[in-house]
């Protein structure tokens, strides 16, 4: 007999940047724990897919278009998420864009590299969790605000300050949103990854100079991937985590601790 709490049934997800990755990951082990989910992301073909892929548990999914970064487009999107489920109980604010740029050093980074980071990581989040939270203050049960850090934000990232910055200023979002939510029954999580293969890292894992180099410092010695996200997720949702809050998860297979 599976653990009670875990049950997510009736329970809605909201998960940015859902089509691909760990948002995927995430996706399909809470709608096989029960529970319905909203996806949003800005690739239609993506969205029908992911769709698809996690409607076959059997749960209620819709998938939209939106980019967190543009502020009307995430009001909109969320007013659309309350009239298809009525209601959110979840909030994964999990979409994000890499660091890449054309800059060798920070030194030579421009504005607009800077921007492009912190628009979607870092504003995005914003816009959503605000959203988020004042559907959550206005109802009985409170919810669930849960976002997608990077292990980047305290372990730092050469010619990535504007991609830890933006993750790092999560975290603190994060923690700062656990204490005033609190009264309202609304939990605040961050979920910090590791080296984790998604459509965002392919290119970077594909480098051999990088894989020899980095594959031996993760002493789980493979590439993390979207479902081990899930049962993290699972947990978030439930009632299992009703009195946790304020808190990191690091999942990188012990990568931050050797």
């Amino acid at each position: 007999m599976a653990y009670p709490p875990f049950d997510l049934s009736g329970k809605v997800a909201l998960i940015t940047g859902g089509n691909s990755g760990i948002g995927l990951g995430m996706a399909e082990a809470i709608a096989a724990a029960g529970g319905d989910v909203c996806l949003w992301g800005t690739n239609a073909g993506k969205n029908a897919a992911a769709r698809a892929q996690v409607a076959r548990h059997g749960g209620r999914c819709e998938a939209m278009l939106c980019d967190v970064a543009d502020e009307a487009a995430v009001e909109a999107a969320f007013a659309a998420t309350l009239a298809h489920f009525g209601r959110v109980d979840g909030c994964f604010a999990n979409a994000g864009i890499s660091g890449r740029g054309t800059a060798a050093s920070f030194a030579e980074m421009s504005t607009a590299e800077w921007r492009r980071v912190m628009n979607v990581n870092l504003d995005g989040a914003f816009f959503t969790l605000r959203a988020a939270c004042r559907h959550m203050m206005d109802r009985p049960g409170g919810g669930r605000l849960v976002t997608t850090a990077s292990l980047a934000a305290i372990s730092g990232a050469p010619r990535g300050e504007h991609y830890a910055a933006a993750k790092g200023g999560l975290i603190a979002m994060t923690y700062t949103l656990a204490v005033e939510m609190a009264r309202h029954g609304v939990t605040a999580n961050a979920i910090l990854p590791g080296w984790v293969e998604t459509g965002m890292t392919g290119l970077t894992f594909a480098w051999e100079k990088f894989a020899k180099a980095v594959m031996p410092r993760i002493p789980a010695r493979r590439w993390g991937t979207g479902a081990d996200f899930g049962g993290l997720a699972v947990y978030l949702m439930s009632e299992a985590s009703a009195y946790h809050s304020g808190d990191t998860f690091i999942v990188d297979g012990a990568y931050w601790r050797f």
